[in-house]
């Protein structure tokens, strides 16, 4: 059984929206620990299948996929692209325009 921090990882990571993407310490600070990125990490590698995480979805905070090349790259950015996510010529996500701010009690995760 996942511990709470563990569910809330899963909770916040089925919401990111379709088109959007979020990092590994958003996640992790929005589920309740903002330095548990680590963790949100293993929570997709373990999880993603089974619970039909969005892990695609999920980026560095550079703006970059962490996957390496021929490991998954290629597939999450041909994900990301099918969602309309479009990449610098650089492999970088621009946050400006991509990035979900999450919701916390009705408050965004990053400040205006």
């Amino acid at each position: 059984m996942p511990d709470p921090f563990q569910q809330q990882i899963v909770l916040w990571l089925k919401r990111i929206p379709r088109g959007k993407v979020a990092t590994y310490g958003m996640i992790a600070s929005l589920a309740g620990n903002p330095r548990g990125a680590r963790q949100v990490v293993r929570a997709l590698h373990s999880s993603s299948i089974k619970q039909r995480l969005p892990w695609h979805r999920v980026v560095n905070a550079r703006g970059r996929i962490s996957l390496p090349k021929g490991l998954g790259y290629e597939e999450q950015m041909a994900r990301l692209k099918t969602e309309g996510v479009r990449f610098k010529p650089n492999g970088q996500i621009d946050f400006d325009t991509y990035l979900w701010t999450g919701s916390r009690r009705g408050r965004s995760f990053l400040k205006s």
